[in-house]
């Protein structure tokens, strides 16, 4: 048996949903053009200041990621250097921290297995070789360096040098 509503509170609720439900299948319940256009409009508004924002952050990931492993490679030489008393020349290059030098100054007590986890030559993000002069130009005992996005020395914003 089904009850019909008898307090007030009742009765209100119920006439509450019924005009909900009447307004929801009145076709006057659609949107107009001029509110899709209002949406689509501030939403393109979002995507002029959104957008360059999200665009920007792989590149500042590559230069934090040039940054962070110059700082290994340097780790890496300055271990290279307690184990022989001497930076590998610049001949010898980076690969003396993967391979036993067998040319220049022969280091006495390279160590086995090498001095980088990964045992092949670094690149920096953007794909380049690491640059490594010793003894350097900028720093006393060696410079290290990534030439940045363009690939060519010098440069400004994400082209410019990412200097140990």
């Amino acid at each position: 048996m089904k009850t019909l509503p008898t307090g007030k509170k009742e009765r209100n609720r119920m006439s509450f949903f019924a005009s909900v439900m009447r307004f929801c299948r009145n076709e006057a319940s659609a949107f107009t053009l001029l509110e899709l256009m209002v949406v689509i409009v501030i939403l393109g508004i979002l995507a002029v200041f959104v957008v360059p924002r999200i665009t920007k952050r792989p590149e500042d990931a590559r230069v934090t990621k040039a940054r962070v492993e110059i700082s290994q490679i340097e780790n890496a030489l300055e271990l290279y250097y307690l184990d022989n008393g001497m930076y590998p020349t610049t001949e010898q290059g980076l690969a003396a921290l993967i391979e036993e030098p067998t040319s220049g100054e022969i280091p006495p007590n390279w160590k086995a297995g090498g001095y980088l986890a990964k045992k092949r030559m670094p690149v920096d993000p953007w794909g380049n070789p690491y640059i490594y002069i010793s003894p350097g130009i900028r720093n006393e005992d060696f410079d290290l360096y990534s030439l940045g996005k363009d690939g060519e020395e010098g440069g400004e914003g994400y082209d410019a040098d990412i200097i140990n």
